[in-house]
Parts: structure tokens; C-alpha cells; sequence
């Protein structure tokens, strides 16, 4: 497997490096021509000021450019397919590509020496709004009609991906580099279309109104993979009162002469409680009445927070009485910012006697296990938030048009101390939500989308992963861990540069009609929904079968899809059997294209697309730190195959290095690369006993 992995890395090939371990010690050259070896002029070692132009010299006499064609046209018994995780084209090649490609490269060239035919079609994820940002600049979407938009993105990405494709080139990556899959290309976006078309012919994709992750600085929702995590942002958390106006029947009896009691609640996110619509209990755990010891306060908890509770209000709380949640029935609070409204006491089982209190607030607009109480009990789904994270006219005058996340967050909670509401404020530092592309907090937020039921398809795609191999197997479970998670999908987004989603309104109803328009797309590219007449797409045949009506009565979507959904589809697009022998990818993708392919897959054809999944840790520095410009320890794979001042090591080491790098690492776990680690595999890849050893 050695003597597989060095020939495989290296531009020079089996022969330089055999006819050098067979000879070495042949002190008198008595038996150099005894040996039946093929003659070649490659050096011993490609090193020095000549390593470069080398390098390319090597690659252009073994027609590296030639090698995927070569192998293609050749027979064989078996082939093995590759598919390539698409890339996204949105910046210039870095050391995570480097690690990913190289990576599999190896596999690919492994497959050839093993007598397969290698399918392997490089891809690029070309949609999305880091791409449309980058593209704009300065430029606002309000200034360009959406044909503007999508021209300057598609000009950005098609920039990108040639930089890319040189860099992946350059690394010595086999592939037809002719024959590339895009995901803007007319008939990528064709095979989407139909697959999200028998998605929706079979009621696993709807459009409803409920909560998602919403980003104020993108305008546009988002999808769990497009989210990530800062573990010490800051919110203001309260604990608020809720006057109760009427007591639970089985609570009134022994009330006797206590007085008022409020049920107490804690939120990190103050700005939702003008949306507030039920305070929630766990019927299976005991609740209490308790009165503070340095005002007399009676307030309803957990019986299980009452300590907890004590410690953080530096006071004794004395329990009058103690009863099972059960018995909360019918209890109605006072709405402690809107004075005319009034919500109900209601059993949930997400409620937590972790933190806080053990009575959650809900809000079902903002929140997706409120929604499920909302849907559960029928109570209203009002969302007083707009696209840019403001509050609306919905909100009382003092709150409109203030953001959420700052100034509107802050008078809400003046509102509450002005009517005695808050029992405690503090800071509290926590993991919370942030758009991975604006690195901005995002908020949830109740919107009209579109979704995959992903509910229905959990069952079966655990029984598809059972037929998968995964590499390593730790991994499976988090995969499942995702599964379990997601209950829906949200697949809608409001921006311009990606596919339309294909659906049309009516202009009085509002009812939707989706048509068939993958033909067209085909033929015409996905710029045709905006340059093609309604007609072209609601031709009187589609008209007919669905009963839609006049063309005129109709509008266009303006959402177009989740690239998570683009790229997910890549198996119906670029597969030529139905599954794939291996996905190789990063982790990160445990929760992204590995998911989404699966989804997509087990959908339309109740299988995975995917035999075997690989997964490999990311590319870190030699302290184990994720690399970061602001913190100074990227490394440029150009320079590290080409030198720059960016290293303080003596670069250039050529694309060897950088391949021999990646070969002998643990790629299962974090792949350090910094100076002290290319500098050690420059010396392994050249010491003359380490090459003896690949033939022993």
C-alpha cells in the first residue's frame, strides 16, 4: 500500500524512484547494467532553483492533462466512481481545497493502478449569497434589477472557479478538467428542477408560515447547515413576571388568603415577549408556590429551580404549597407588556428544569418548538419582526421600527421595568446562532417559506445510511444525530442569484401553482424565469391540467432555492448509475451536502447516493488553531508550492510536498500544516532511505 501511496503522490513516478533504491550502494556500478530497469532522464531529486519549472516539465511530459482521458478510454472490468463534493466559488483556492482534492486524487490513482476505470467530475457549488455580496461590493440590491445581480455573480464565480480550477491543476489532480460540473450550468439546474418536482408531486416539499432561522443582515432565511455558532455572545436574560389572573381550579382550593401569585419565566431574548401568546409547563414534574423571604413575592416555579432560584435572588424561598404540573390546567396570566391581553397556562413537554425556572415563555413566531404548542393548541402566529430584524406596525408605537437585536431589545425591557415585571437581570454568555456568511446573530422569525418535510423521510434515510459504509465509523452517529434533529427543511430564499423556485401566485388568492419548467431551463438557462414571458412557462397545457386559470391572473416567485438543495442534487445531475462508490469530504459536511444528498436521494429514489462516505478532519496550524487571516496563520497553498515571504521557511517546496503532506497524514483526525510540518515531509519525501523502504 506504500509503494501505492508514493507513486501516486509524486509528479516523478515509480521509475526515478526505483532505479535510485536499486542502485543505491552499487559503489562500483557492477551490476548498474545487469538490471532490466526502464531508462529515464528524471532526476533523482527535483530540488533546488530548477524544482518549479521541473515540476511542470514532469507533468507535461507524462501528459498529466491526458492521464483521466487515457484511463477513461482504456478497458476494464470494474469502474469506480468519485463524485466530487462541489467546492463553492466564491475565493481563491486555500489549504482546505488543497487537503480535500490531493486527498482525493490518491484514492482516484489508486483505483487506476488497480486496473478500474475511474469516473471522477469535478464540480463547482456556483450559487448563494456570499457569491452575490462579493459580487455587488459597495453596490446595493436596490440599485440593480435582479438580471443585474445575477450577471455580476455569475461573472464572480466564473472568475473564482478559473482560479481554482489552475490551483487543482497545478496540485496534479487527474480529471477531464473539459468537462466540469456547474451548478449555475442550464441543465444542472434542469436535473434540480425535476427533482424538486417529484419531491413536490409527492407532498414532501409545502410552503407554510412558521419559524426559521432568520438573518437581519442577509435579508433572507436560512437553513441549520448555513448556520454557525459563537459561544460567547452576550444577551440580557430576564426573569419576568406573569401576573396570574386566574388560578389553576386544583390551585385555587389552596390558595386561602395568599394573594397574588405570578408565574415566574426567564429569557435570554427579551424582545420576543411582546409576541408572547402562553406560558408553558411540564405536566410530569411537581411545581410550587413559593414566597420570597425579602419581599414576601409569591411566585409559581419548578419545585426543582426553587434552590437553584434562592442562590441567584440571594433570598429564601419558602413553599406553601406543592402539586404536579398536571394540575396547572386551566391557569391564565396577565400579559406583562400589552394590559388588554391575557394567556393560558399550557402543558409542553420541551420544557427544561435545566435552567431557568421550569415555566417557558412562548412565542410561536419566534420560536420552533413555541410553533408546535401554537399548532397544538391554535393559538395565533403573530410575527412583529421584519426582513431587516425591526419591529413592525404590529408593535406598539414605541417599538416600531427598532431593531431586535439592539434598540428594540432594550426598550422592551424598559417597558417591563416600568410595570414591575423583571425579578433579575443579568448578562448571560452563551452559544447563540450567527450567519456564517455576515458572521452577524440571527434571529427566528416567523416567515411564509418553503420546506422539505425531512419528518417523513428520517425513517428511511436511517435505513439507507445502514447500507453505507462510513469512514471512520465515529462518525455515523453524528450523522444520525443530524436525522434525529431536523424536523423540516426550510429550502426558500430571498435573494436573486440562485434557481427560481418554480411557482406561480395568484394575484388574488394567493394560492400557488408550481409548473414544470425544467425544459425550458435546459434550453435556456435559469435567467429565462425573468426574461421569458409568463406564458412560456404557463402554457395552456399546464393551464388545463391544473386549472390554474388565466395567465394573467398569475405572478411569479421571487425565492429562489437553498444551495444546499442545489448541490444535493448533484446526484441526479452528474451520477451515471444510480449511487456513487465513495463521497470523500470534510466534517463539516456531516450536517451539509453528505445530508442533503442523502435527503434528496432517499426521496425520488429510496436509496443513497453514496456507497461508501469518507470523512476527513479539517486543515488546522501546527498548534491545532483553525486558521484565520486576523490571526495570522494561514497557509496559501501558491505559496507554499511557489515561496513568498508569507512562510518563514525556505519555500518554494513544489506541488510534491504539498501532495506527500497530505499522504502521510492522519487525515481522520485535524491535519496540522505550518513550517515545521512541510519542512519534515520535504525530508521524508527526499531521503534516499525512506524511498528504499516504499519497494521493500
Amino acid at each position: 500500500m506504500l509503494l501505492v501511496r508514493r507513486s501516486a503522490v509524486g509528479f516523478g513516478g515509480v521509475a526515478r524512484w526505483g532505479l535510485r533504491c536499486l542502485c543505491s550502494g552499487d559503489a562500483a556500478g557492477r551490476y548498474r547494467d545487469t538490471v532490466l530497469l526502464p531508462r529515464t532522464d528524471f532526476p533523482m531529486r527535483v530540488n533546488g532553483p530548477n524544482l518549479l519549472e521541473r515540476e511542470i516539465q514532469i507533468q507535461q511530459k507524462c501528459g498529466f492533462d491526458q492521464l483521466y482521458t487515457w484511463q477513461r478510454e482504456k478497458k476494464a472490468k470494474k469502474e469506480y466512481c468519485l463524485h466530487d463534493g462541489p467546492p463553492y466559488a466564491n475565493g481563491d483556492p486555500h489549504v482546505g481545497h488543497a487537503l480535500n482534492k490531493i486527498l482525493k486524487d490518491i484514492r482516484n490513482r489508486f483505483e487506476v493502478l488497480r486496473g478500474r476505470q475511474v469516473h471522477y467530475v469535478p464540480g463547482w457549488d456556483c450559487h448563494g449569497l456570499p457569491i452575490e455580496l462579493k459580487a455587488l461590493g459597495d453596490l446595493g440590491t436596490n440599485e440593480l434589477t435582479p438580471l443585474q445581480i445575477r450577471q455580476k455573480a455569475r461573472e464572480f464565480a466564473e472568475r473564482a472557479i478559473s482560479r481554482q480550477r489552475a490551483a487543482f491543476q497545478r496540485w496534479g489532480v487527474m480529471a477531464h478538467w473539459e468537462n466540469c460540473y456547474y451548478t449555475f450550468d442550464g441543465k444542472y439546474e434542469a436535473a434540480q428542477l425535476k427533482v424538486f418536482q417529484e419531491m413536490h408531486n409527492k407532498g414532501l416539499i409545502y410552503q407554510d408560515y412558521k419559524p426559521v432561522f432568520w438573518s437581519p443582515s442577509s435579508r433572507t432565511a436560512l437553513a441549520e447547515a448555513e448556520l454557525e455558532y459563537n459561544p460567547e455572545h452576550v444577551s440580557r436574560a430576564l426573569y419576568i413576571t406573569f401576573p396570574l389572573l386566574t388560578l389553576p381550579a386544583k390551585l385555587a382550593a389552596k390558595a386561602g388568603a395568599w394573594g397574588h401569585v405570578s408565574a415566574l419565566i426567564w429569557t435570554t431574548q427579551p424582545w420576543t415577549i411582546p409576541a408572547n401568546q402562553a406560558v408553558c409547563y411540564m405536566p410530569k414534574v411537581q411545581y410550587s408556590v413559593v414566597k420570597r423571604a425579602d419581599n414576601e413575592q409569591l411566585l409559581l416555579v419548578a419545585s426543582e429551580r426553587i434552590n437553584s432560584l434562592a442562590s441567584m435572588l440571594k433570598t429564601n424561598l419558602e413553599s406553601l404549597a406543592t402539586f404536579a404540573g398536571s394540575d396547572l390546567e386551566g391557569g391564565v396570566c396577565q400579559h406583562p407588556t400589552i394590559p388588554a391581553k391575557q394567556v393560558s397556562l399550557l402543558p409542553a413537554n420541551h420544557v427544561t428544569m435545566t435552567k431557568g425556572t421550569g415555566l417557558v415563555h412562548t412565542a410561536p413566531a419566534h420560536g420552533m418548538e413555541d410553533y408546535g404548542v401554537a399548532t397544538h393548541f391554535n393559538l395565533p402566529v403573530e410575527c412583529m419582526v421584519d426582513e431587516e430584524g425591526r419591529f413592525t406596525e404590529l408593535a406598539v408605537p414605541e417599538l416600531q421600527k427598532k431593531s431586535v437585536m439592539t434598540e428594540g431589545n432594550a426598550t422592551v425591557i424598559s417597558m417591563l421595568q416600568a410595570v414591575g415585571a423583571i425579578v433579575k437581570e443579568e448578562d448571560c454568555v452563551h452559544s447563540y446562532p450567527y450567519d456564517w456568511r455576515t458572521k452577524q446573530p440571527v434571529v427566528i422569525r416567523a416567515s411564509k417559506q418553503w420546506f422539505i418535510n425531512t419528518a417523513s423521510l428520517k425513517d428511511k434515510a436511517k435505513d439507507a445510511l445502514q447500507k453505507v459504509r462510513v469512514i471512520p465509523e465515529s462518525a455515523r452517529s453524528s450523522l444520525l444525530a443530524v436525522l434525529d434533529r431536523r424536523t423540516y427543511w426550510c429550502i426558500s430564499r430571498q435573494r436573486s442569484w440562485g434557481v427560481p423556485i418554480p411557482v406561480f401566485y395568484h394575484k388574488e388568492t394567493g394560492e400557488h401553482s408550481v409548473t414544470h419548467i425544467a425544459k425550458v431551463f435546459s434550453e435556456k438557462g435559469s435567467d429565462s424565469w425573468w426574461t421569458e414571458p409568463v406564458e412560456t412557462f404557463l402554457t395552456p397545457e399546464v393551464l388545463q391540467k391544473s386549472k390554474a386559470g388565466a395567465v394573467s391572473d398569475y405572478v411569479r416567485g421571487e425565492d429562489v432555492l437553498d444551495i444546499w438543495f442545489d448541490s444535493g442534487a448533484s446526484w441526479a445531475a452528474v451520477l451515471p448509475d444510480p449511487r456513487a462508490d465513495s463521497y470523500v469530504e470534510g466534517k463539516d459536511q456531516v450536517g451539509g451536502w453528505f445530508q442533503s444528498s442523502l435527503l434528496t436521494s432517499v426521496a425520488v429514489r429510496n436509496k443513497a447516493p453514496y456507497k461508501a462516505l469518507v470523512v476527513h478532519g479539517f486543515a488546522v496550524s501546527e498548534k491545532g488553531e483553525k486558521m484565520s487571516k486576523s490571526v495570522g496563520n494561514v497557509i496559501d497553498p501558491d505559496v507554499v508550492i511557489n515561496g513568498g515571504k508569507d512562510l518563514s521557511v525556505s519555500p518554494p517546496y513544489g506541488a510534491d510536498v504539498l501532495r506527500w503532506w497530505v499522504a502521510e497524514s492522519n487525515v481522520f483526525s485535524e491535519v496540522q500544516i505550518g513550517p515545521n510540518t512541510l519542512n519534515a515531509a520535504k525530508d521524508s519525501l527526499f531521503t534516499p532511505a525512506q524511498m528504499s523502504q516504499a519497494y521493500l
